[in-house]
């Protein structure tokens, strides 16, 4: 028999006062995967998260998580899943070996078990070196792998990570990252929201756009990617007169659109049904027949950043009020 879906929602809604947080909300997530939520201000994300983790009653709409209906059988929803929030839920006097092996015991876990269970994911998340040391003594990215160890002890299902990476810098980033595959590497189901577009590229199987409680496009990075058509040859343009002469020569040498980015003074040329290596060599033929010297040129694909701000028409935030 199939195991059932990890994540299923239909029409979810929640409402604050006369603002609908969630409104129609759908989503459906496939089991060892890594799927995110994007989504402006206010999108609906972490209250998404919040009714699917049982933390908030919905008000309309069907949603089972691991098969258990989220709103008449919160306990067993809660014991498949894990939880990681914004803030570490960690206790810096101790050790990081004994934090786990209090969260394993508050658990149910014997003495046995919660040391034996503690020391198998402080391997998995790469902490194992640092097991014996004062959590105080963690960089930013550490505290994040341990917590999303503590939230890994009852073996969940499926794990949600509300914007895992908040406050790190590149490297505690990348750390999280690599634990998050190594979640899913052990057989977990994650559901991500982020505000890094980058993260959801990096990260995510497949990616769900909200904008004000709704779907609004759903997909693989690549496939909400090709949304904004296919490559794109990217122009940085000279200062002075060479300029307008460069965009001249440009706009005559290719059959497809040509865009001026006038904050990064660039011409954005769109390969069209040409192809990108066609149209990249349609410029720099054109450049240096024009005796035209550019920043730099080059060939690439639309990026998550342009689908998010085509798809929400607003730019990326930091997260507030109803998520």
């Amino acid at each position: 028999m199939p195991l059932p879906p990890p994540i299923e929602a239909r029409g979810l809604r929640k409402r604050y006062g006369d603002t609908f947080a969630l409104d129609g909300f759908d989503l459906d997530v496939s089991a060892r995967s890594v799927h995110a939520l994007l989504g402006p201000n206010g999108a609906g994300k972490s209250t998404a998260v919040h009714t699917l983790a049982t933390l908030t009653r919905i008000d309309e709409g069907e949603a089972r998580v691991a098969g258990f209906d989220v709103r008449t059988q919160h306990a067993q929803v809660r014991s498949v899943i894990g939880l990681v929030g914004q803030s570490a839920a960690l206790d810096e006097i101790l050790h990081g070996r004994e934090n786990l092996v209090m969260f394993a015991r508050l658990h149910g876990l014997d003495a046995a078990a919660a040391q034996s269970r503690a020391a198998e994911l402080l391997e998995a998340m790469d902490v194992a070196d640092a097991a014996d040391r004062k959590v105080s003594t963690y960089s930013g990215g550490m505290r994040r792998r341990l917590d999303i160890a503590a939230a890994l002890l009852t073996r969940p299902a499926v794990l949600f990570l509300d914007e895992p990476t908040t406050g790190l810098d590149p490297r505690g980033r990348a750390d999280v990252w690599e634990a998050v595959r190594r979640v899913v590497a052990l057989g977990t189901t994650v559901l991500l929201t982020t505000q890094y577009l980058e993260e959801a590229d990096r990260l995510a199987d497949r990616i769900t756009v909200m904008d004000a409680g709704r779907v609004v496009a759903e997909g693989t990075p690549s496939e909400l990617k090709a949304t904004l058509g296919g490559d794109r040859v990217i122009v940085g343009l000279p200062t002075g007169p060479d300029a307008a002469a460069a965009r001249a020569a440009v706009a005559a040498a290719v059959a497809s659109e040509v865009h001026l980015d006038d904050e990064r003074s660039e011409l954005v040329v769109e390969a069209g049904t040409a192809g990108g290596t066609t149209a990249l060599l349609a410029v720099v033929r054109a450049l240096d027949a024009a005796a035209i010297t550019p920043t730099h040129v080059q060939l690439r694909e639309p990026t998550l950043d342009e689908v998010f701000l085509h798809l929400t028409d607003r730019p990326t935030t930091r997260d507030g009020g109803h998520r």
